[in-house]
C-alpha cells in the first residue's frame, strides 16, 4: 500500500492549505470533482477548506464520458453519470480528480467545464501524479507524486465509493 488513510488525510489537508494559499483566501473558489473518484476528493477538500475558513465552498462534479478523446474504442452506448456545477463566472474553479497520467482526462474535464461557464481561472488539484504525460498538463496542487512504469497502475479506493481509503499499486496483466 502506498498510501493509506491518514496519509490520504494528511495529503488533502495540505492540498487545502495551498488553494487557500495560493488565492488569498476562498472567496472565489468553487471545487469540481471528476466523477468517480474525484468528486468525494473534492468534498473532503471542500470541507477542510469550510474548516479552516468558515465559509462554505460552492462544489460541483463533472461527469466527463462524452468529452474523452478515446469515445470511439468504449462501448456503443456509454454510461454518462450526471454533472452538478455551480456558477462557474468568474469563479476560480479548482478541478479535483484522484490521479494525473497521460492528462487527458483532464483535456476533457477542461473542454467540459467550458460548456458550463467562463471562469476567472481553472487550477488543477491531484491525490497522485504518476507521470508520462501526453499532453502539457501539470497539476497546481499534488498530494504525492509517485513515478510508475507503463505497465503499472495506480488504484485509488476512497470509504465513499469502494469502502476503504488507500492507494495501491498494481502491475497490468497482458
Amino acid at each position: 500500500m502506498l498510501l493509506g488513510p491518514d496519509e490520504i488525510r494528511r495529503a488533502l489537508t495540505r492540498i487545502a492549505h495551498e488553494i487557500l494559499e495560493r488565492n488569498r483566501g476562498a472567496d472565489a473558489l468553487v471545487l469540481v470533482g471528476v466523477q468517480t473518484r474525484g468528486a468525494p476528493l473534492a468534498q473532503r477538500l471542500a470541507a477542510e477548506i469550510e474548516r479552516l475558513e468558515g465559509v462554505r465552498i460552492p462544489r460541483g462534479t463533472l461527469d466527463i464520458t462524452l468529452y474523452r478523446d478515446d469515445l470511439k474504442a468504449r462501448p456503443l452506448r456509454p454510461i454518462v453519470g450526471p454533472s452538478s456545477l455551480p456558477d462557474l463566472t468568474n469563479r476560480v474553479v479548482v478541478l479535483v480528480d484522484d490521479v494525473l497520467f497521460t492528462g487527458r482526462t483532464t483535456r476533457a474535464a477542461l473542454d467540459a467545464l467550458m460548456d458550463y461557464g467562463r471562469p476567472r481561472a481553472i487550477q488543477l488539484a491531484v491525490l497522485i501524479d504518476r507521470g508520462h504525460r501526453d499532453l502539457p498538463i501539470r497539476a497546481d496542487y499534488v498530494g504525492k507524486n509517485i513515478p510508475t512504469a507503463l505497465e503499472e497502475q495506480i488504484r485509488v479506493r476512497l470509504v465513499e465509493t469502494d469502502g476503504v481509503d488507500e492507494v495501491v499499486i498494481v502491475r497490468r496483466t497482458p
